[in-house]
């Protein structure tokens, strides 16, 4: 059986896909056009673009645990807040220049934490964004999985851990700029952040490692790795009855998932311009599920739709109408459930069966 199903399989699809990426990566470009030109980004959408390519690799992050392995994890937002305070230490550091982070001079520290040593490097903030959400991803899935834990219990779990992490961030003694978390950045390998090149660049590698991830991802689902972990996904008991080890499919692709995830929070710090324990609060991660459902599970190419679709409507209804966005949000997820349950992909699928009838 495929489990890549829907429009993301489909052949005349590849164009359509083509075209958005390209169109993705050629927009961050016109921001660096004369401002009197007709084609010039503003700084504003460029950013906003930036920031909704970020959430949705979340978005497809959690694709690959829940769409595929049928883990729903309602702590995504962690992985995301891990990988962004990691590149976020060597932006602070990068602002601070021979100095302690402003933070810290605030509250009369005389020195740097042990795990602030090196932060400075370029190249060992790339390694934490992958290694720490990896590390502590793995640590959790391995005792997860081991135990058993399954369906609701599970979600939970990853939920309370959010939180509970998103607790430890607002206190001033961890380390991480309390409740104001980072802010002020300056450069990045010694180049204006707010520039128009660096905003451009910037919106550009979100756009390409975005379409790295999706290839990438597209390319492993439809491997043998891919079938056992949709196999995991319906019947994992059966699975095991035929001799596979199903605790490290599953390990695997959590760990592979949360790397993604920090990747994504690493971008997204320097466009979003300060990063604090907000980001953690277990509604974003609940807000990530509903952008894969919204988009259509286990297709990939769904729930970076879904992540566009939804943030660009939260722009707009948080302004305009804030204190009736998360209305909005719960009543969308329950037309999803109710009528959409393979979420707007499916609905395109849905008019092209009917086209060809």
């Amino acid at each position: 059986m495929k489990i890549t199903t829907l429009f993301a399989d489909k052949s005349y699809s590849a164009v359509a896909i083509a075209a958005c990426f390209v169109v993705m990566l050629i927009l961050p470009w016109l921001h660096v056009l004369p401002a009197e030109s007709a084609l010039h980004l503003s700084a504003y959408w460029v950013t906003l673009i930036g920031k909704i390519m970020c959430l949705a690799l979340v978005a497809l992050a959690l694709d690959l645990v829940w769409g595929y392995a049928g883990i729903l994890s309602l702590g995504h937002g962690l992985y995301f807040a891990l990988g962004g305070y990691a590149f976020g230490m060597y932006l602070m550091r990068e602002s601070a220049g021979s100095e302690l982070p402003d933070f810290m001079r605030f509250l009369s520290w005389t020195e740097l934490p042990w795990y602030w040593v090196g932060t400075q490097n370029f190249l060992w903030a790339l390694v934490l964004v992958v290694l720490v959400p990896g590390l502590i991803a793995f640590i959790f899935g391995f005792f997860a999985f081991r135990s058993k834990i399954k369906g609701v219990y599970f979600s939970i779990i990853t939920q309370a851990m959010t939180f509970a992490a998103a607790l430890l961030f607002f206190r001033n003694e961890t380390g991480f700029g309390g409740n104001n978390g980072f802010t002020g950045f300056k450069t990045i390998l010694g180049m204006d952040i707010t520039s128009a090149s660096m905003r451009a660049t910037l919106c550009f590698l979100t756009a390409l490692v975005l379409l790295l991830c999706y290839l990438g991802l597209r390319y492993l689902m439809n491997q043998p790795y891919g079938r056992v972990l949709g196999a995991i996904r319906d019947s994992e008991n059966r699975l095991q009855y035929l001799g596979y080890r199903t605790l490290w499919y599953k390990l695997s692709a959590w760990v592979l998932s949360a790397v993604i995830a920090g990747i994504a929070g690493a971008l997204y710090v320097p466009q979003a311009g300060i990063f604090n324990p907000s980001e953690m609060n277990p509604v974003n991660s609940i807000e990530m599920a509903v952008w894969v459902a919204a988009g259509g599970r286990g297709t990939l190419i769904g729930p970076i739709l879904g992540a566009g679709l939804i943030n660009a409507v939260k722009t707009y209804f948080t302004v305009a109408y804030p204190e009736a966005w998360l209305l909005i949000l719960g009543g969308l997820f329950i037309v999803v459930t109710l009528f959409l349950p393979k979420g707007v992909i499916g609905l395109f699928d849905r008019f092209k069966k009917e086209h060809d009838a």
